[in-house]
């Protein structure tokens, strides 16, 4: 496979880690583009990776192209290089929020293969969920386009009217998970752990927490039951959060980042 990566910057940065890293199929050549090259010398040491500010030159030298730029680039990118892409060679990949494949096509045609993304940061450790859409002309190609990103976490083809929710729930997902187990390491060096251990300790549960319920397939509460004890210190500790508003709290703030992202979307 020939990739280009548009835009490297902080996805585009992990997109490329998790390709370079990853050894489930043949990355023939990687080409990153930015603006300012300079912060990207450390991967001219690969020696399949190519390192341009040219998007035209890497699209001429990919047949997949991922777009990783922000949201108010989109267009002038795509009028740049509508010219060389290729109905029958190209696949284009958007990683863009807020931007859907017709906005896409309404610029560079809709014969083009076009498949809507949304991966997440976790990518760069291969641990990504990543969300596919795409229109008809990409459905034969889908199949490339979860290949690459299997290789660097799991996805699921969705319809794309659900992408939005799916970017709040996986994409800025990341985040929340990361402030839950800040909470967690910050309630552990209040009973007395040193934070390198809090943190660990935070860490692991969580990812245990999410390992047991991705290999039983069990719902949440059923691996909750298996802890919680009459009048035991779990029930009495889930309790005292639920009384202090944890899911409520969680829930509308996936209501919050959704209605802004709805906003975005009307307002571009």
């Amino acid at each position: 496979m020939k990739i280009a990566l548009i835009g490297v910057g902080n996805l585009g940065l992990s997109i490329a880690k998790g390709l370079v890293d990853q050894t489930n199929f043949d990355v023939e050549q990687l080409v990153l583009t930015k603006r300012n090259v300079s912060n990207l010398d450390g991967w001219k040491k690969h020696p399949h990776v190519l390192v341009t500010p040219s998007n035209i030159d890497a699209v001429r030298a990919s047949d997949i192209i991922i777009l990783c730029v922000q949201p108010s680039q989109i267009n002038t990118i795509l009028n740049e290089i509508k010219d060389e892409l290729d109905e029958k060679r190209h696949l284009l990949i958007s990683t863009i929020t807020g931007r859907k494949i017709q906005d896409i096509a309404d610029v560079i045609g809709k014969k083009v293969a076009i498949i809507r993304s949304m991966p997440n940061t976790a990518i760069s450790v291969r641990e990504s969920m990543t969300c596919l859409s795409t229109n008809a002309n990409g459905k034969a190609k889908i199949g490339l386009a979860e290949e690459i990103f299997n290789a660097m976490g799991e996805t699921m083809v969705i319809d794309e009217n659900k992408m939005q929710a799916a970017t709040v729930v996986c994409a800025s997902g990341i985040a929340f998970w990361m402030r839950l187990i800040r909470a967690t390491t910050q309630g552990a060096i209040q009973l007395g752990f040193d934070a390198p251990d809090a943190k660990e300790m935070a860490t692991q549960a969580c990812l245990g927490a999410a390992t047991l319920l991705l290999e039983s397939g069990n719902h949440p509460e059923e691996e909750i039951d298996r802890v919680t004890t009459p009048m035991g210190c779990t029930i009495s500790g889930l309790n005292e959060m639920e009384h202090e508003g944890m899911s409520s709290a969680l829930i509308k703030g996936l209501m919050k980042s959704y209605e802004k992202i709805s906003q975005i979307m009307i307002e571009k």
